[in-house]
This record gives C-alpha cells, structure tokens and sequence, in this order.
C-alpha cells in the first residue's frame, strides 16, 4: 500500500510542470493570435483609441509578459477564467453549464468503445483464422478507417430522417426524461466511439491471442478448467494491460473528436461552445474551453495509470 502511494505521489507530482507548460502553450498560442481581446471586447461598438487603451491597461494588457503569464496563473488558480467578450459573462460559468454534456458523451462513448471492442477483440481471438475473427478484421479496419463525422451523418440519414428512430439532433437533459436524453446521446455516442472501439478490438485480439498461447493456458485448460474460466479469470486479466495504456489516449481523441460531434447533432455542449466563441471571435472562451478540455485529458490519463498500477501488480514492485 505505501508503494502505491508513492507511486501516484509522484504521478501527481509530475502533473505540476506539465500542466504549467499546457497552461504556457495556450497563453502564448492565444497572444500571438490576430485577435486583439481589446477589440473583441468591443466589438460592434466602434470604441476610441483611448477606450482600447483604458481596457487593456485596467486588464494588464500592457504588462510585461512574464507579469502577465503569472498573473494569468493566479487567476486560473482562483477559478477565473475571464469575461466572454460576446455574453460579459464569466467564462468560467459557461464552461461549467458546457462541460457536463461534453462529459456525458465523452463517457458514453468510451463505455461503448470499450464493451465493443471486448466482445469483438475476445471472440476474435478465439475463433482465431475463423470466419468470426475474418468477419471482425474486416468490420475493425473499416472502422479505423471511417471518420467519427462521415459516420454521424451517415447515422443521421438512415437512423433519424430515413426510419425515424432517433432525433437529428438536439438535447434532453436526463432529470426531464431519461428515455429522451438516450434517444438524443445514442446516435452521437455511437458516431463518436465507433472508430475508437475498431482500433481498441484489433489490440485487445493481439494481446488475447498472444496471451493464449502461453504455457500456463494449456496447463489450466489441460487439467480440466472450463476455457471460459480460464479466459476470464486470467487470460483476460493479462491482456488488457496494453489495451488499457491505449485507453488513455483514445480518451483525448473522444474529448477532442466531441467538438465536432457536438457541431452535427446541435449538442449545447464544449465543442458548440468553442465553435461559438471561434465564429464570433470570443478570445477568452476559446482559451478556457483549451484549458479545460487539457485538464480533462491529463486527469484521465492520471486515473488510467492508477488501473494500470491496481491490474500490474509487477509494475508496482518494479517501480
């Protein structure tokens, strides 16, 4: 026990300058952009010389940039994110109403990823050069090879105005009726873990198959074990280790691969929001929506490393 925690102490540690350099990226990426907050902030009121003056120096505008990258720091380490040049509002409140929906999709979507590519990876393992594991290769590589939008609109076509059996789009949140917010969120969560969950099937398949021709398969299955014990009980225990570190990164595609989803089904979450903001050159929206969905991505990579620890009891003595 103490071991594993001082394992993820030093994972945690780890997160500090990383996400100090994430948070540096995005400043100087949005301060070198064309966008002059000044001017978004002003937009469509035609402001004076000496107002775009006032508002960049009352904001320290006007500060040396290492002032105002530590000040940058000190705002977000208080939760301030900056005012939206477009609604004046915190952008931290629009991020907190956006990020629930984007976490709602990214997560049903990563559920469904994963439930598709065991059940996929596993029976092709088995039936391994068998019609199941032929039938399942050429369904993987097509998905790998399908984009996330091509399949949304394909799923819009045929699924909602051909047969009518989900919405175009829009949202229903799940304390109005849960029966809605499924019909809103399978389409898009389908569309947007589909080509996770083709990729995620041909690495679990490797690593079953190379996990079922070990010795220690034979022996177990030789001396009487039912296979299907033998598979999930331990064949499946070890296998999944390099399956999970993919996860991890799969997990940033989803959150960034949402943006666009979200655009197609008219979904009011973080990619509507930073499209939004994008179109109407709302500067410190875009930059929070970046914050956050990095943030995301970090913490989850964070979580997927503690399964790895918790599943690879070696990993935790070799460390």
């Amino acid at each position: 026990m103490i071991t594993v925690v001082r394992i993820l102490a030093r994972r945690v540690a780890l997160l500090v300058p990383l996400m100090l350099g994430i948070v540096l990226f995005v400043f100087l990426v949005m301060r070198f952009s064309d966008v002059d907050p000044a001017s978004a902030f002003f937009q469509g009121a035609n402001p004076t010389a000496q107002q775009l003056h006032d508002f960049r120096e009352e904001n320290g505008l006007l500060d040396p940039f290492p002032v105002r990258y530590v000040t940058f720091i000190g705002d977000l380490l208080h939760g301030d994110m900056g005012i939206s040049a477009l609604t004046r509002a915190p952008v931290v409140d629009q991020v907190m109403t956006a990020l629930p929906l984007t976490l709602q999709l990214t997560f049903l979507g990563l559920g469904i990823a994963v439930v598709l590519s065991l059940l996929g990876g596993v029976t092709a393992a088995i039936y391994r050069d068998r019609l199941p594991d032929q039938i399942i290769r050429v369904v993987s590589l097509t998905g790998v090879a399908a984009p996330g939008f091509w399949l949304a609109l394909l799923m819009i076509q045929y699924l909602a105005v051909d047969l009518g059996w989900f919405p175009t789009g829009g949202y229903i949140n799940p304390a109005d009726s849960f029966t809605g917010w499924l019909k809103t969120m399978t389409l898009p969560a389908f569309a947007l873990s589909l080509p996770v969950a083709a990729q995620l099937t041909r690495i679990v398949r490797t690593a079953v198959v190379e996990e079922l021709d070990k010795d220690y398969v034979r022996t177990a299955i030789g001396s009487g074990l039912p296979p299907r014990v033998v598979v999930g009980r331990n064949v499946l225990r070890n296998a999944l280790l390099n399956p999970l570190t993919v996860l991890g990164l799969r997990v940033g595609y989803l959150l960034g691969g949402a943006v666009v989803i979200e655009t197609i089904f008219s979904l009011p979450g973080m990619g509507k929001l930073m499209i939004d903001a994008v179109k109407n050159g709302d500067p410190a929206v875009v930059q929070g929506v970046v914050l956050t969905t990095a943030t995301g991505f970090v913490v989850v990579n964070l979580v997927i490393d503690i399964l790895y620890l918790l599943v690879n009891p070696r990993l935790r003595e070799a460390t």
